[in-house]
Protein backbone atom coordinates (compact mmCIF):
# COMPACT_ATOMS: atom_id res chain seq x y z
CA UNK A 1 0.00 0.00 0.00
CA UNK A 2 2.35 2.37 0.79
CA UNK A 3 4.39 2.23 -2.43
CA UNK A 4 1.04 2.39 -4.40
CA UNK A 5 0.23 5.84 -2.36
CA UNK A 6 4.00 7.15 -3.09
CA UNK A 7 3.48 5.81 -6.88
CA UNK A 8 0.49 7.82 -7.17
CA UNK A 9 1.93 10.83 -5.52
CA UNK A 10 4.87 10.63 -7.93
CA UNK A 11 2.69 10.28 -10.87
CA UNK A 12 0.95 13.61 -10.05
CA UNK A 13 4.19 15.66 -9.06
CA UNK A 14 5.75 14.39 -12.52
CA UNK A 15 2.35 15.38 -14.52
CA UNK A 16 2.57 18.79 -12.52
CA UNK A 17 7.01 19.30 -13.83
CA UNK A 18 5.86 18.06 -17.44
CA UNK A 19 2.94 20.70 -17.62
CA UNK A 20 5.25 23.42 -16.09
CA UNK A 21 8.11 22.38 -18.79
CA UNK A 22 5.44 22.31 -21.46
CA UNK A 23 4.16 25.47 -20.53
CA UNK A 24 0.77 23.90 -20.78
CA UNK A 25 -1.75 27.42 -19.05
CA UNK A 26 -5.23 28.47 -20.35
CA UNK A 27 -7.47 30.61 -18.51
CA UNK A 28 -8.39 28.37 -15.31
CA UNK A 29 -6.07 26.35 -15.88
CA UNK A 30 -5.39 23.30 -12.85
CA UNK A 31 -1.93 24.42 -11.46
CA UNK A 32 -3.21 28.05 -10.61
CA UNK A 33 -2.27 28.70 -7.20
CA UNK A 34 -3.20 32.13 -6.26
CA UNK A 35 -6.41 31.90 -4.71
CA UNK A 36 -7.62 35.73 -4.33
CA UNK A 37 -10.49 36.53 -1.64
CA UNK A 38 -13.90 37.72 -2.92
CA UNK A 39 -14.45 40.21 0.05
CA UNK A 40 -12.99 43.86 0.01
CA UNK A 41 -12.16 43.95 3.51
CA UNK A 42 -9.90 40.39 2.99
CA UNK A 43 -8.34 42.17 -0.61
CA UNK A 44 -7.53 44.93 1.71
CA UNK A 45 -6.06 43.11 4.67
CA UNK A 46 -4.19 41.42 1.64
CA UNK A 47 -2.34 44.58 0.89
CA UNK A 48 -1.91 45.72 4.99
CA UNK A 49 -0.07 42.78 5.46
CA UNK A 50 2.72 43.63 3.12
CA UNK A 51 5.15 46.34 3.75
CA UNK A 52 5.49 47.38 -0.05
CA UNK A 53 3.81 46.53 -3.19
CA UNK A 54 7.01 44.37 -4.02
CA UNK A 55 6.67 42.58 -1.16
CA UNK A 56 3.09 42.02 -2.07
CA UNK A 57 4.09 40.88 -5.50
CA UNK A 58 6.78 38.31 -4.03
CA UNK A 59 4.39 36.93 -1.84
CA UNK A 60 2.02 36.25 -5.00
CA UNK A 61 5.31 34.74 -6.92
CA UNK A 62 6.17 32.34 -3.84
CA UNK A 63 2.32 31.06 -3.87
CA UNK A 64 2.57 30.18 -7.70
CA UNK A 65 5.70 28.63 -7.36
CA UNK A 66 7.35 31.55 -9.62
CA UNK A 67 4.81 31.04 -11.96
CA UNK A 68 4.26 29.15 -15.56
CA UNK A 69 5.23 30.32 -18.96
CA UNK A 70 3.11 30.57 -21.80
CA UNK A 71 2.78 27.76 -24.31
CA UNK A 72 2.41 29.88 -27.60
CA UNK A 73 -0.17 27.14 -28.67
CA UNK A 74 -2.19 27.83 -25.99
CA UNK A 75 -2.50 31.38 -24.85
CA UNK A 76 -5.21 32.89 -22.86
CA UNK A 77 -7.87 34.66 -25.13
CA UNK A 78 -7.87 37.90 -24.19
CA UNK A 79 -8.96 39.44 -27.76
CA UNK A 80 -11.93 41.40 -28.49
CA UNK A 81 -12.25 45.57 -28.05
CA UNK A 82 -13.09 46.66 -24.30
CA UNK A 83 -13.69 49.87 -22.75
CA UNK A 84 -13.46 50.15 -18.82
CA UNK A 85 -16.88 49.65 -16.91
CA UNK A 86 -18.64 51.86 -14.33
CA UNK A 87 -18.25 55.32 -12.84
CA UNK A 88 -15.54 55.53 -15.01
CA UNK A 89 -13.87 58.71 -13.33
CA UNK A 90 -13.63 57.09 -10.08
CA UNK A 91 -10.12 55.04 -9.01
CA UNK A 92 -12.55 53.06 -6.87
CA UNK A 93 -15.90 52.20 -7.48
CA UNK A 94 -17.31 52.31 -4.17
CA UNK A 95 -16.69 55.93 -3.97
CA UNK A 96 -20.10 56.46 -5.78
CA UNK A 97 -21.13 59.96 -6.27
CA UNK A 98 -19.33 60.82 -2.79
CA UNK A 99 -16.95 64.13 -3.79
CA UNK A 100 -13.74 62.52 -1.35
CA UNK A 101 -12.30 59.01 -2.43
CA UNK A 102 -12.11 55.61 -0.44
CA UNK A 103 -8.31 56.27 0.13
CA UNK A 104 -6.58 57.03 3.38
CA UNK A 105 -4.67 59.86 2.12
CA UNK A 106 -1.54 61.82 4.10
CA UNK A 107 -3.01 65.41 5.34
CA UNK A 108 -0.74 67.19 2.46
CA UNK A 109 -2.56 64.93 -0.45
CA UNK A 110 -5.69 65.25 1.11
CA UNK A 111 -5.44 68.98 1.35
CA UNK A 112 -4.26 68.98 -2.51
CA UNK A 113 -7.26 67.16 -3.51
CA UNK A 114 -9.74 69.65 -1.21
CA UNK A 115 -8.27 72.39 -3.37
CA UNK A 116 -8.32 71.14 -6.40
CA UNK A 117 -11.74 70.02 -6.22
CA UNK A 118 -12.95 73.40 -4.91
CA UNK A 119 -11.46 74.96 -7.73
CA UNK A 120 -13.27 72.62 -10.01
CA UNK A 121 -16.34 73.85 -8.75
CA UNK A 122 -15.64 77.36 -9.36
CA UNK A 123 -14.77 76.22 -12.77
CA UNK A 124 -10.76 76.18 -12.62
CA UNK A 125 -9.14 73.03 -14.07
CA UNK A 126 -6.44 72.15 -15.94
CA UNK A 127 -5.45 68.81 -16.84
CA UNK A 128 -2.13 67.80 -18.90
CA UNK A 129 -3.88 65.63 -20.99
CA UNK A 130 -4.95 68.99 -22.70
CA UNK A 131 -1.51 69.13 -23.81
CA UNK A 132 -1.87 65.55 -25.12
CA UNK A 133 0.31 64.34 -22.46
CA UNK A 134 0.38 60.31 -21.60
CA UNK A 135 -2.14 59.38 -18.40
CA UNK A 136 0.20 57.70 -17.43
CA UNK A 137 0.19 54.63 -14.70
CA UNK A 138 -1.91 54.17 -12.24
CA UNK A 139 -4.14 56.45 -14.10
CA UNK A 140 -3.88 54.56 -17.11
CA UNK A 141 -6.77 52.31 -15.64
CA UNK A 142 -9.18 54.66 -15.44
CA UNK A 143 -9.05 56.29 -18.95
CA UNK A 144 -12.47 55.56 -20.97
CA UNK A 145 -11.59 54.89 -24.30
CA UNK A 146 -11.43 51.67 -26.68
CA UNK A 147 -8.81 49.03 -25.43
CA UNK A 148 -7.46 46.04 -26.89
CA UNK A 149 -5.20 43.44 -24.87
CA UNK A 150 -2.12 41.27 -26.87
CA UNK A 151 -1.03 38.13 -25.16
CA UNK A 152 2.32 36.52 -25.83
CA UNK A 153 4.57 34.33 -24.12
CA UNK A 154 7.01 36.51 -23.03
CA UNK A 155 5.38 39.83 -22.95
CA UNK A 156 1.61 41.40 -22.76
CA UNK A 157 0.46 44.44 -24.18
CA UNK A 158 -2.28 46.54 -22.42
CA UNK A 159 -3.25 49.21 -24.94
CA UNK A 160 -5.52 52.24 -24.96
CA UNK A 161 -6.62 54.11 -27.76
CA UNK A 162 -5.73 57.26 -26.10
CA UNK A 163 -2.77 59.02 -27.18
CA UNK A 164 -1.57 55.73 -28.61
CA UNK A 165 -0.86 54.57 -24.59
CA UNK A 166 0.69 50.93 -24.59
CA UNK A 167 1.87 48.88 -21.58
CA UNK A 168 4.52 46.25 -22.00
CA UNK A 169 4.73 43.45 -19.07
CA UNK A 170 7.60 41.70 -19.74
CA UNK A 171 6.46 38.15 -18.67
CA UNK A 172 9.89 36.47 -19.62
CA UNK A 173 11.82 36.39 -16.25
CA UNK A 174 13.32 39.56 -16.48
CA UNK A 175 13.97 42.11 -13.57
CA UNK A 176 13.16 45.67 -12.99
CA UNK A 177 15.69 48.12 -14.54
CA UNK A 178 18.60 48.10 -12.88
CA UNK A 179 18.28 50.92 -9.66
CA UNK A 180 21.33 53.18 -11.00
CA UNK A 181 19.60 53.25 -14.93
CA UNK A 182 15.86 54.02 -13.10
CA UNK A 183 14.09 57.32 -14.05
CA UNK A 184 10.61 58.08 -14.09
CA UNK A 185 8.40 56.82 -17.24
CA UNK A 186 4.93 57.61 -17.75
CA UNK A 187 4.11 54.05 -17.63
CA UNK A 188 7.13 52.69 -15.57
CA UNK A 189 9.14 49.65 -15.75
CA UNK A 190 6.30 46.52 -15.63
CA UNK A 191 7.33 43.13 -15.00
CA UNK A 192 4.88 39.99 -14.08
CA UNK A 193 4.20 36.52 -14.09
CA UNK A 194 1.22 34.00 -15.46
CA UNK A 195 -0.32 31.29 -12.52
CA UNK A 196 -2.96 29.29 -14.86
CA UNK A 197 -4.87 32.26 -16.00
CA UNK A 198 -4.44 35.14 -13.69
CA UNK A 199 -1.16 37.68 -14.93
CA UNK A 200 0.38 39.35 -12.38
CA UNK A 201 2.23 42.46 -12.68
CA UNK A 202 4.72 44.47 -10.77
CA UNK A 203 4.99 48.39 -11.98
CA UNK A 204 7.59 50.82 -10.08
CA UNK A 205 9.95 53.81 -11.93
CA UNK A 206 6.57 55.88 -12.37
CA UNK A 207 6.00 59.61 -12.90
CA UNK A 208 4.16 61.67 -10.36
CA UNK A 209 0.27 62.41 -11.47
CA UNK A 210 -3.20 62.14 -10.79
CA UNK A 211 -5.87 59.09 -10.97
CA UNK A 212 -7.99 61.16 -12.62
CA UNK A 213 -9.39 64.92 -12.91
CA UNK A 214 -11.53 64.51 -9.46
CA UNK A 215 -9.72 62.37 -7.78
CA UNK A 216 -6.23 62.49 -6.08
CA UNK A 217 -2.45 62.85 -7.33
CA UNK A 218 0.34 60.41 -6.58
CA UNK A 219 4.19 61.04 -6.50
CA UNK A 220 7.24 59.58 -7.85
CA UNK A 221 7.52 56.71 -5.17
CA UNK A 222 4.06 55.15 -6.39
CA UNK A 223 4.14 51.55 -7.13
CA UNK A 224 1.51 49.26 -8.04
CA UNK A 225 0.69 45.60 -8.21
CA UNK A 226 -2.09 44.22 -10.42
CA UNK A 227 -4.01 40.76 -10.94
CA UNK A 228 -5.38 40.42 -14.21
CA UNK A 229 -7.92 37.65 -15.10
CA UNK A 230 -10.55 36.85 -17.39
CA UNK A 231 -13.63 35.97 -15.28
CA UNK A 232 -16.18 35.32 -18.78
CA UNK A 233 -16.48 35.40 -22.20
CA UNK A 234 -16.68 39.28 -22.01
CA UNK A 235 -15.00 40.52 -18.77
CA UNK A 236 -11.88 41.44 -17.90
CA UNK A 237 -11.21 42.08 -14.19
CA UNK A 238 -7.76 43.72 -12.77
CA UNK A 239 -7.38 44.04 -9.22
CA UNK A 240 -4.95 46.66 -8.05
CA UNK A 241 -3.27 47.63 -4.87
CA UNK A 242 -0.90 50.98 -4.73
CA UNK A 243 1.63 51.96 -2.38
CA UNK A 244 2.54 55.44 -2.29
CA UNK A 245 3.98 56.64 1.50
CA UNK A 246 4.02 60.24 0.11
CA UNK A 247 0.16 60.15 -0.77
CA UNK A 248 -1.14 56.89 1.08
CA UNK A 249 -1.65 56.37 4.99
CA UNK A 250 -1.93 52.42 3.43
CA UNK A 251 -2.23 50.95 0.38
CA UNK A 252 -5.38 51.89 -1.85
CA UNK A 253 -6.80 48.42 -3.05
CA UNK A 254 -9.62 48.66 -5.80
CA UNK A 255 -11.35 46.90 -8.40
CA UNK A 256 -11.48 47.29 -11.98
CA UNK A 257 -13.78 45.79 -15.20
CA UNK A 258 -13.54 45.89 -18.94
CA UNK A 259 -16.36 44.90 -21.06
CA UNK A 260 -15.85 43.56 -24.39
CA UNK A 261 -17.87 45.33 -27.05
CA UNK A 262 -20.06 43.68 -29.42
CA UNK A 263 -17.94 43.78 -32.74
CA UNK A 264 -19.65 41.80 -34.76
CA UNK A 265 -19.51 43.34 -37.93
CA UNK A 266 -15.46 44.41 -37.23
CA UNK A 267 -16.10 48.32 -37.23
CA UNK A 268 -14.40 48.71 -33.66
CA UNK A 269 -10.84 49.35 -34.19
CA UNK A 270 -8.20 51.06 -32.12
CA UNK A 271 -6.74 53.91 -34.16
CA UNK A 272 -3.87 56.06 -34.07
CA UNK A 273 -4.76 58.80 -32.18
CA UNK A 274 -2.48 62.22 -33.30
CA UNK A 275 -3.65 65.87 -31.53
CA UNK A 276 -2.18 67.85 -34.40
CA UNK A 277 -4.85 66.20 -37.07
CA UNK A 278 -7.50 69.10 -35.21
CA UNK A 279 -5.92 72.58 -35.17
CA UNK A 280 -7.97 73.66 -32.38
CA UNK A 281 -6.48 70.96 -29.84
CA UNK A 282 -3.60 73.59 -28.18
CA UNK A 283 -4.49 74.41 -25.35
CA UNK A 284 -3.25 77.22 -22.71
CA UNK A 285 -3.30 77.51 -18.90
CA UNK A 286 -4.99 80.87 -18.31
CA UNK A 287 -3.94 83.39 -15.34
CA UNK A 288 -6.51 81.93 -12.86
CA UNK A 289 -5.48 78.31 -13.46
CA UNK A 290 -8.15 76.96 -15.73
CA UNK A 291 -7.24 75.78 -19.29
CA UNK A 292 -8.72 77.47 -22.74
CA UNK A 293 -8.44 76.52 -26.58
CA UNK A 294 -5.23 78.55 -27.87
CA UNK A 295 -6.92 81.06 -31.31
CA UNK A 296 -9.98 78.31 -31.72
CA UNK A 297 -11.43 78.87 -34.97
CA UNK A 298 -15.19 78.21 -35.66
CA UNK A 299 -15.95 76.76 -39.10
CA UNK A 300 -19.36 77.63 -40.56
CA UNK A 301 -22.12 75.64 -39.23
CA UNK A 302 -22.41 73.79 -42.37
CA UNK A 303 -19.00 72.78 -43.00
Amino acid sequence: MTVLVRSVRIRRVSARIAAATLGVLVAGAAFAAIELPTDKAALIELGLKHRTAWDLYKAFQAQANGGQRLNPARLPDWTGVYSRSGILFNWDQDQGRNRMPTAKLTPEYRQKLVTKLDNIEKGIEFDNLSNCAPPGHPRWMTEPFLRDFVVTPDQTYLINEMVNDIRRIYTDGRDHIPEADRYPLWNGDSIGFWDGGKLVIHTSSLRSGQYQRTQPEYSEQVETVEIWEKTDDRTLLAHVWVYDPPSLVEPWYSKHTYLKLTNEDKSLRIHYWDCGENQNNTVIQTENGSSQFRDFDFTDKDN
